[in-house]
């Protein structure tokens, strides 16, 4: 008798272990449920759901390549946890889109389970890790940051400053470790230095105050480094970040997330 209350109470130790971390990892992703579909989702993608969802291509580019005329950010490689999290945020204006004024609208105008579509089928977009022509834009006049100034950041930080590797959390070169972290290797360079200024100022500004800024980072994680990177440092950032590949000679497989 005793042996089976020892199992028992066992039994329901584990139980309550389970559900605490599931509800951590609740909180931590900001979704859950099971996978969309694939197939449904590259309906969305390419063709969209009439005029309130257009197609996602037509901002995203055919294969989610991105565009550093519209600073809209490459897809292709993201992860899908981070896509599902984004499009839920855009619903609920837990992130505004500063860039382009339109994801807000277009994320409300889907239901819960079409944005789990489009995210699983962006999943599946392996085109090429091509971010921006560093080259052509400084010939066309746009002032872009130093590659190798970036690259020590990347690797290393700054711990002086209280800047963190942003391989720590985003893995070699930027391509994701996983989970809820992006992919920003290969990112487009217009999107990059976007994106960490308005975390620079989602530092110390609400989005609800300014929709300039970015709030809706996992514990305010990039908010904290942001806060501490100068413009010359979010230039060299993204110069590096985008021009970035997700293996070497050595290792050429690609990365899984």
């Amino acid at each position: 008798m005793k042996r089976l209350m020892m199992l028992i109470s066992a039994a329901a130790l584990l139980s309550v272990s389970w559900a605490a971390t599931s509800a951590v990892a609740g909180i931590h992703d900001g979704v859950s449920g099971g996978g969309g579909d694939v197939v449904k989702g590259r309906i969305i993608f390419d063709s969209g759901l009439g005029d309130d969802v257009p197609a996602c291509a037509g901002c995203h580019g055919t294969g989610g390549m991105g565009s550093d005329e519209m600073s809209t950010p490459r897809l292709a490689y993201q992860v899908e946890k981070y896509i599902w999290k984004q499009l839920e945020d855009f619903a609920t204006d837990k992130r505004m889109d500063n860039a382009m004024y339109q994801m807000n609208d277009i994320a409300k105008a889907m239901t819960r389970e079409q944005r789990r579509d489009v995210s699983a089928y962006v999943h599946t977009l392996k085109t090429p890790t091509l971010g921006s022509d560093l080259d052509a834009m400084r010939r066309a006049g746009d002032d872009v940051g130093i590659v190798h100034k970036g690259k020590v950041l990347v690797n290393y930080g700054d711990e002086k400053r209280g800047i963190s590797a942003c391989m720590s959390c985003h893995a070699f070169n930027g391509r994701s470790a996983g989970n809820m972290y992006p992919a920003i290797g290969g990112q487009k360079y217009n999107y990059l230095k976007h994106e960490m200024e308005a975390f620079r100022l989602g530092a110390t500004t609400s989005s609800k105050d300014d929709e300039q800024a970015r709030d809706n980072d996992h514990q305010a994680q990039m908010r904290k480094v942001a806060a501490n990177l100068t413009d010359e440092d979010i230039a060299n950032l993204a110069a590096f970040l985008t021009v970035s590949r997700p293996s070497t000679a050595g290792n050429p497989s690609a990365p899984r997330h």
